[in-house]
């Protein structure tokens, strides 16, 4: 069965007119079992992620800033929501539920968070709607428990995960893989393990042929035992802050062939949803939800 991180607390409540799509995390899982492609047993409710799985890769002088409300005023603003002791609980709650995947993949090859992907959380400071780096604390917590030995990042939300690039520079059991807008945020990009830059209004063929060459040839070169997939929707031609023109049939094949080489390699995958920032939230929605139903069909 697919197993499903989420958590009625990932639904949060935003300011009225925040540009964020929160309510995406609410639809999506009602969506999944309003259609029949999971049920209720298919989504499991993390608990909160310890402090030492926390500390293994974000600095705590940056971590007690946040349990205890500290945090600057202009990080804050870099982060992009006002942050409480809610939010904080929510991020604790995302970040142990990547690390639940990471179980559930290595028994059936694949599991699944509906929030996460918070690729631009630094070990000292947050930003981009991003307060703890989930795949990054995942990462940590499977190799320091000598769960597997070599991990790669798979990160195709538009924007470069500069965060995870930062954190495992100089950790050689991880392997950050990053294709990303060229032209979009963040507008200084760090250097992941390998960083493939897209040019504005990149459409299906160009995207899906780089994606096509690269990802198999990685993973002869690499050889990974694990592989954290970050599935932002933020591609699509609708998104306002894409800059790209990939369609929602290109999004779909994107997933499909990530999976489908993950399924010949033998490689447990867990994936987080990443962006999304479509006008309608029936778009962010419906290319989510793909990727659930391309994971129950290709899996299980």
């Amino acid at each position: 069965m697919l197993k499903i991180a989420f958590n009625p607390i990932y639904r949060h409540p935003l300011p009225e007119g925040h540009r964020f799509p929160m309510l995406k995390y609410e639809l999506i899982p009602e969506q999944l079992i309003y259609e029949g492609t999971c049920t209720e047993e298919s989504f499991f409710s993390p608990a909160e992620v310890e402090k030492r799985w926390v500390l293994g890769v974000h600095d705590e002088q940056y971590f007690n800033d946040l349990l205890n409300l500290s945090i600057d005023p202009k990080m804050e603003r870099r982060i992009g929501f006002p942050v409480s002791e809610m939010l904080v609980k929510r991020e604790l709650i995302i970040t142990q539920g990547t690390i639940d995947c990471s179980h559930f993949a290595l028994e059936y090859g694949i599991s699944m968070n509906i929030a996460g992907g918070t690729h631009h959380a630094y070990a000292d400071k947050g930003e981009g709607f991003c307060l703890l780096n989930d795949v990054a604390v995942a990462a940590n917590y499977l190799l320091e428990n000598k769960i597997v030995s070599k991990i790669l990042v798979v990160d195709l939300d538009v924007h470069q995960g500069n965060g995870t690039a930062v954190i495992f520079q100089n950790e050689p059991r991880v392997f950050t893989f990053s294709m990303h807008g060229k032209e979009n945020y963040p507008l200084k990009k760090e250097i992941s393990d390998l960083d493939i830059e897209l040019p504005t209004y990149c459409e299906d063929g160009q995207y899906l042929s780089l994606l096509y060459e690269t990802l198999p040839r990685l993973i002869e070169q690499e050889k990974p035992q694990f592989i954290f997939y970050i599935s932002g929707v933020d591609i699509l031609a609708s998104d306002k802050l894409g800059k790209l023109k990939v369609s929602m049939e290109g999004c779909r094949r994107r997933d499909e062939f990530v999976f489908e080489q993950a399924i010949k390699y033998k490689i447990p995958v867990v994936v987080s949803m990443g962006g999304g920032y479509s006008p309608r939230i029936a778009d962010i929605v419906e290319a989510h939800c793909n990727t659930f139903r391309l994971a129950e069909k290709m899996y299980f």
